[in-house]
């Protein structure tokens, strides 16, 4: 007991007052490390580009928050973090360290009331799995269904705000850099998807919303909200039990190729036909469940945190592209652009993004079976053409990307990962218009407007083009 009567602070106390000063230390750290780059680049000195982007790293790695998968996200787009700087943060620790069960009690307590114990027959002390926003556990309701109770670490909201503030001065000193990429419009949607992951209330719809639209398919599992013993920074599910996707590394191609079904139709389904999608196709939101003989019968999409909607017609110009390539019309692949959101584009620029864009759509543009990476490693997948658009965006550019670009080339990079690790063969050209067979813009904007007001997801202002 110390002088004052008052019980002395608990390790979770001390452990959360040593993070929020962290946060005022790193601010400090950044800030000056900020200054010192401009600094140089005013002066037309040649800085040690290595050395600032490694002080940089170790400065932000002391929050081990939501900054690290802002990180990841930037780098899938070329030279949008200078190469050394990406790399840097790519590598630092993405998840904070989960609670003690002293902690989770009284976070629990404060997002259920005193008595949360009684509303469950059990709730495990350690947690299932943790990230960068809060941490699961496993219970079990009195009926005797597993749960997963996503609970929100305390304090989110500052450390995004946080993080978000050391982002802004990273694209500060990229902006001093000769940039192939104007960030300008980036910034502003990554912060809209970070603080939207804050919300489980808004998460707890989206699940609904996806729930709705895999209601008839057997391949694709959704989680059951249960609302009365959920928050808006606790959300409560059923648990669905399955297999890391990597532990499928090693099976027959078969295997491995049904989970890539699973997986293009997880993401590229509600896309085309709803205007949504999930921003962040990491592994471990993903597992997979078996049948009888133990072949792969389906996926469970575990989070819904990171989701993105676009207006129906951003969707027509992502088909719009995709044709105008296979078919090398040009006017309807700037067409596509400019609906995109892109704006100004020249002859040589326009060349520019058909690079990527004949990346991304590469393996959907062949009738063929065939790998993601033909041959190449997983490391060295894209990285020649995201060298050359850097090169030449640096001469031409820069060109301003649009807010819509930012997570849906994440999540079609992202898609792309999974399919290299699984080094599934599959026809995605079939696969792809398949899923756009019949596609209609007026459908997608029904489908859209009924599916959103049903699940409670608000249908966001969508920049009409």
């Amino acid at each position: 007991m110390s002088d004052s009567g008052a019980p002395p602070p608990d390790d979770e106390t001390n452990r959360l007052s040593r993070r929020v000063q962290r946060y005022a230390r790193v601010g400090t750290n950044v800030g000056g490390i900020a200054a010192r780059i401009a600094g140089q680049y005013i002066l037309g000195v040649d800085p040690d580009r290595d050395k600032n982007a490694a002080e940089l790293a170790r400065a932000l790695g002391g929050l081990k928050g939501p900054i690290m998968k802002v990180a990841q996200l930037l780098s899938t787009i070329p030279d949008a973090l200078p190469e050394e700087y990406a790399a840097e943060l790519a590598s630092l620790q993405s998840q904070a360290p989960p609670m003690g069960w002293s902690f989770v009690k009284r976070r629990m307590a404060a997002e259920l009331g005193n008595d949360w114990r009684e509303r469950f027959k059990s709730f495990e002390h350690q947690a299932a799995a943790s990230a960068s926003l809060g941490q699961v556990h496993k219970a079990t309701a009195h009926d005797g269904q597993l749960l997963a109770c996503k609970l929100q670490y305390p304090e989110m909201e500052s450390a995004v705000e946080a993080d978000l503030t050391q982002l802004k001065l990273v694209f500060s000193i990229h902006k001093r850099m000769n940039p192939a990429i104007d960030t300008s419009e980036m910034s502003a949607e990554i912060g809209a998807r970070l603080r939207e992951e804050l919300d489980y209330e808004l998460e707890a719809a989206h699940m609904s919303l996806y729930q709705q639209i895999f209601e008839d398919d057997q391949t694709i599992c959704v989680p059951e909200v249960k609302p009365e013993l959920s928050t808006k920074r606790l959300l409560t599910m059923s648990w669905l039990d399955g297999s890391p996707l990597l532990e499928h590394k090693g099976s027959d191609l078969e295997a491995r190729n049904r989970i890539a079904k699973y997986m293009f139709r997880a993401w590229w389904y509600p896309f085309s036909h709803y205007g949504v999608i999930h921003g962040d196709p990491h592994l471990g939101n993903y597992n997979v469940f078996s049948d009888e003989t133990g072949m792969p019968a389906g996926i469970n999409l575990l989070d819904y945190g990171c989701m993105r909607t676009f207006a129906p017609n951003f969707v027509q110009g992502v088909i719009d592209l995709y044709r105008g390539l296979l078919t090398k019309d040009r006017a309807l692949v700037v067409h596509a652009y400019e609906t995109w959101g892109f704006k100004g584009l020249s002859n040589e620029l326009i060349d520019i993004l058909n690079i990527w864009a004949s990346f991304i759509y590469g393996p959907m543009l062949e009738d063929r079976e065939r790998e993601l990476a033909e041959g190449l490693s997983p490391a060295q997948y894209g990285r020649r053409q995201a060298f050359e658009v850097a090169r030449a965006l640096r001469e031409k550019g820069p060109v301003k990307v649009p807010r819509e670009f930012v997570f849906m080339d994440r999540a079609a990079i992202g898609l792309g990962g999974v399919f290299l690790h699984l080094n599934a063969k599959l026809n995605y050209y079939r696969l792809f218009n398949d899923t756009i067979e019949n596609f209609s813009l007026i459908d997608v904007q029904n489908r859209q407007r009924a599916a959103f007001d049903k699940s409670g997801v608000p249908l966001p202002d969508l920049r009409p083009v």
